[in-house]
């Protein structure tokens, strides 16, 4: 059985001791909670993720940077690279994430160039795919998906499926208050993994995890765990509310039984 993951992606919100507070009321909350199968990854901005990490230590939750540069060093100001997060022992990275495509224009062969860094760092990254509103009403989702995941994934070298995870996030639902329906969400997240299976390997579309993004909150998040090919959810505003992030830690564990 694959692992549920419940990913917060926190973007550009809190301050530090929005932070901090946050951090020590999970990292007492989630005592209660038999997680099993269940990961907690949260994605808090670079400067936070250190004093996170500090709180967080010695506990399940684990910290994800929100992207990461192309490069190892150099003069790339503002950039944070891959080796950087290796040495305060950050995990998880986020790349390819709608935003990072509209408003930075990144393309997927950045993205996988990106993810490939994060692997040779030992550290997984968590590759975002996704259409937009157009494509959708277009009949494009598939194609546009399939596109997405051949460019990534040709940056990318030998692909160990215990290093990866994918979320699918439609950009049409990010933010919007919109939310694929469970259904629509579950065929998106089949081609997926028939793709992995048949450029990939089988091993890779069995053991790869692929989360929903979009509009993920407490009351949907029970039906998008009960398709068979949705492992979890990176989700957005639903993570920066410690309620509302407890309540879907304990969705994913009562699912994993």
């Amino acid at each position: 059985m694959r692992r549920i993951i419940v990913a917060g992606n926190w973007k550009m919100n809190k301050t530090n001791q929005e932070v901090t507070d946050f951090f020590t009321q999970l990292k007492e909350e989630i005592k209660s909670l038999n997680l099993n199968n269940v990961s907690p990854i949260i994605a808090p901005p670079f400067i936070y993720l250190q004093n996170a990490q500090q709180i967080a230590n010695d506990t399940e939750i684990k910290l994800s940077a929100q992207d990461i540069s192309e490069h190892d060093f150099g003069a790339y100001t503002g950039e944070v690279s891959a080796p950087m997060l290796k040495s305060i022992n950050v995990e998880y990275s986020i790349v390819g994430h709608s935003e990072r495509r509209e408003y930075h224009n990144e393309i997927d062969m950045q993205v996988g160039i990106k993810a490939q860094k994060l692997i040779d760092n030992g550290i997984t990254p968590i590759i975002c795919v996704g259409e937009k509103e157009n494509e959708r009403e277009m009949g494009m989702t598939e194609s546009v998906i399939l596109s997405q995941l051949k460019l990534i994934f040709d940056e990318m070298k030998a692909v160990d499926p215990t290093k990866i995870i994918i979320a699918y996030e439609p950009v049409w639902a990010i933010g919007t208050g919109k939310t694929a329906t469970p259904h629509m969400a579950q065929e998106v997240h089949k081609i997926i993994r028939q793709w992995l299976a048949k450029n990939i390997s089988n091993e890779a579309a069995n053991q790869i995890p692929i989360l929903y993004g979009g509009s993920v909150k407490p009351d949907n998040f029970e039906e998008l765990l009960s398709q068979k090919d949705i492992d979890g959810g990176l989700i957005g505003g639903a993570s920066l509310k410690i309620d509302d992030y407890m309540s879907l830690l304990n969705t994913a564990t009562k699912i994993s039984k």
